[in-house]
C-alpha cells in the first residue's frame, strides 16, 4: 500500500468551511499505466483498483460522503447536488448545500472550481476545449444566485500553453465567439498549420466576460510533469485525477 495520496491545494482566500484540492497520480493501488491513484472507471483499469482508490479518496481525506462521479462527455450540462436522477452524464456539478462533494475528473482538460464570497455556493467543472468553447463555464455560473462579482474561480492543473497543440478549426471556433480569443493562440513553429493554445487564458477570458475577476491557479502543465499528473495527450492510455470541493457545516 502506498502512502496517503498527495494533492494540490487552490491558492485562494475562502471561508474556512470550504475544502478543495486536486489529486495527483501517486498514492493509490492501480498498476501501470494507471499507476497509481487512478479514479476513472472508464479508462481500462481494474475496476477493483478503481473502487479501492475511490474508497481511499473518501477515507484518507475525510470526505463527508462518497462523491458522485459524473459520466463526462464534453457537454455543457450541469448537475445540482443533492442529485436523485438516474443519468449522471454531465460535465459540471453545483451545490448550495453543506457536505455535498462536487467532483470532476481530468487528465489534461481544465478543472475549474467556483466558490461564492460567503462560501454558500460552490461548483466543480470539467472544461475540455470543446466544453469550454460551447459554454460549460457560463452554464455553471448561471446556477449561482449571488452576483458574478462575488464568485472566485480556481483553475486546476491542465495541459499547458507550450503543449496544447490545436488545428485552425479550434482557433476559428473560439474566435467566432470572442475576438479576444486569438490572443490565446500562437503558431506552432514546429508544425505549419498548427497552433499552441493557452487553455488557462481562454478560461480567464470567458470568466472576465461574465464579471468574474478573482481568478487563481493555472500554474501547471499536466503533459510536462509525468511524475505528478496523468496526461491523455502524453500517454493516451492513462488514469484520471480528481478535482473536488465541498463545504462543511
Amino acid at each position: 500500500m502506498n502512502k496517503k495520496p498527495q494533492t494540490i491545494l487552490p491558492t485562494w482566500q475562502v471561508p474556512d468551511s470550504i475544502h478543495a484540492f486536486t489529486t495527483l497520480r501517486t498514492g493509490g493501488v492501480s498498476q501501470a499505466p494507471f499507476d497509481s491513484f487512478n479514479l476513472g472507471d472508464h479508462v481500462g483499469d481494474s475496476i477493483d483498483a478503481v473502487m479501492e482508490n475511490r474508497r481511499l479518496l473518501t477515507a484518507q481525506f475525510a470526505l463527508p460522503q462518497s462523491p458522485l462521479f459524473l459520466t463526462q462527455t464534453h457537454s455543457t450540462k450541469v448537475l445540482r447536488l443533492p442529485y436523485s436522477g438516474e443519468s449522471v452524464e454531465a460535465d459540471a456539478v453545483y451545490t448550495n448545500q453543506a457536505n455535498q462533494v462536487c467532483l470532476v475528473m481530468t487528465a489534461d482538460c481544465l478543472p475549474v472550481l467556483f466558490v461564492s464570497q460567503n462560501g454558500q455556493e460552490i461548483a466543480a467543472v470539467h472544461a475540455g476545449w470543446k466544453g469550454l468553447c460551447d459554454g460549460i463555464l457560463e452554464n455553471t455560473v448561471a446556477e449561482f444566485a449571488c452576483p458574478t462579482s462575488e464568485i472566485q474561480a480556481w483553475l486546476g492543473p491542465a495541459i499547458g500553453a507550450k503543449t496544447f497543440q490545436v488545428g485552425q478549426e479550434v482557433v476559428d471556433k473560439f474566435v467566432a465567439q470572442n475576438a479576444q480569443a486569438i490572443n490565446a493562440f500562437v503558431p506552432d513553429e514546429k508544425q505549419p498549420g498548427k497552433y499552441l493554445g493557452d487553455i488557462y487564458l481562454l478560461a480567464k477570458q470567458r470568466l472576465n466576460k461574465l464579471g468574474i475577476t478573482s481568478i487563481s491557479g493555472g500554474d501547471y502543465c499536466t503533459v510536462s510533469e509525468p511524475e505528478k499528473f496523468f496526461s491523455y495527450r502524453r500517454e493516451n492510455r492513462t488514469g484520471r485525477m480528481a478535482t473536488l470541493i465541498w463545504r462543511s457545516e
